[in-house]
């Protein structure tokens, strides 16, 4: 009955290009944001609810998705962050055991707009050739010149500040107050995964909300620092770049993740960019240029951080570099217990090639604990 009833639905790009599909469920709405896609065979529930993909317009390119449904316990934040979804077939029917929902369910649940039918190899293709734009999902499909008017008001992203929609109202911590270390997180879009991976290895972590001062951050007294993933344009976060700077003067340990990576690159006066489509998946190679192994790494970022800056640069070696493109996937400073990657170690979704870089983290915190003590 479903696939009687579901209304004729359009995706329309910045650049007046229109792809056609059908609103699932029988739904009916619109939805703007940045088009982007993501190459991951399975993880949807996790990328739906990452926040680094906040204000995003997704398109799998997976062709089955929701066929084993929605588990809560896999939601990497508070509800779902993609602006809406785009997919060729959308599975009505979950056969998972574990599975707690539908993603129909979860999609309605959350308010979110999905459009299926769609051929998602051209829409891909066509963002891989022209870039990845804002757009506009809409079962409006006869009022394209209002549409059009409409995207148009839709703000870039390059420039665009988003942490402060996904970030904590007011600190908070996870996992055993009785933990060994002590970790203060800067939240401008984190992940639940990463907060696991911190307790898991002994880490009591108070996380604070994006505009946190260094000055608040320290009264934890912490071991050491943390700086997260995120959506938007890492330029217009000047008070994250400041306590950046503070944390790295400090001498104490300190490690960031995609926004996180990008905000420390900031600190030290490297400049980031926004780039041609961006790398979103689960199987980016990444070659470790310290041992020379190579690692597949899941990745969500749509900006990077200048390489010839970067390798200019007296005090901030690079340490990962990513195989398809060159860009730079992880830095280290000087002198300073400091590094970060632009990928995701925590990988929900994905492999767990790179989670030895929580472990190299904790070694920072414990060797400069010693020095301390």
């Amino acid at each position: 009955m479903k696939y009687q009833t579901r209304k004729p639905a359009l995706i329309l790009l910045a650049d007046g290009t229109i792809f056609h599909g059908k609103a699932v469920g029988g739904k009916e709405g619109t939805a703007f944001g940045e088009v982007c896609f993501n190459t991951g065979m399975t993880g949807y529930q996790e990328i739906f609810t990452d926040p680094s993909y906040y204000g995003q317009l997704m398109v799998t390119t997976n062709a089955h998705i929701g066929n084993y449904g929605t588990f809560e316990e896999e939601n990497e934040s508070n509800g779902v962050k993609i602006a809406g979804l785009i997919c060729r077939n959308f599975s009505y029917h979950q056969s998972r055991p574990l599975a707690d929902d539908s993603l129909e369910g979860f999609l309605d649940k959350n308010k979110l707009l999905a459009i299926s039918d769609v051929d998602t190899r051209a829409l891909v293709s066509y963002i891989r050739d022209n870039g990845a734009m804002n757009a506009v999902i809409s079962t409006r499909v006869d009022e394209v010149d209002q549409l059009k008017k409409e995207l148009a008001e839709v703000p870039d992203m390059k420039g665009l500040e988003l942490a402060s929609k996904v970030s904590t109202k007011e600190p908070y911590f996870f996992g055993d107050e009785n933990a060994t270390y002590k970790i203060s997180a800067l939240d401008i879009g984190i992940k639940k995964n990463i907060l696991r991976n911190l307790a898991s290895r002994d880490c009591y972590i108070k996380v604070f909300p994006y505009d946190a001062s260094f000055e608040q951050m320290s009264d934890f007294q912490p071991d050491g620092y943390f700086f997260s993933n995120g959506p938007g344009d890492p330029e217009p976060l000047t008070q994250s770049i400041e306590t950046a700077k503070k944390v790295i003067d400090s001498g104490k340990p300190a490690f960031g993740i995609c926004l996180g990576h990008q905000v420390l690159a900031q600190a030290m006066g490297i400049s980031t960019y926004k780039m041609h489509h961006g790398h979103r998946g689960i199987n980016h190679p990444v070659k470790n240029l310290e041992t020379g192994k190579g690692e597949i790494t899941s990745q969500n970022h749509g900006f990077a951080i200048n390489r010839e800056e970067t390798e200019a640069h007296e005090q901030v070696s690079i340490t990962h570099v990513h195989l398809n493109d060159h860009t730079v996937a992880g830095i280290r400073i000087a002198g300073k217990p400091v590094f970060s990657v632009q990928y995701h170690p925590e990988a929900s979704p994905g492999p767990h090639d790179a989670r030895y870089l929580f472990d190299e983290f904790l070694t920072n915190v414990k060797s400069h604990s010693l020095v301390g003590a």
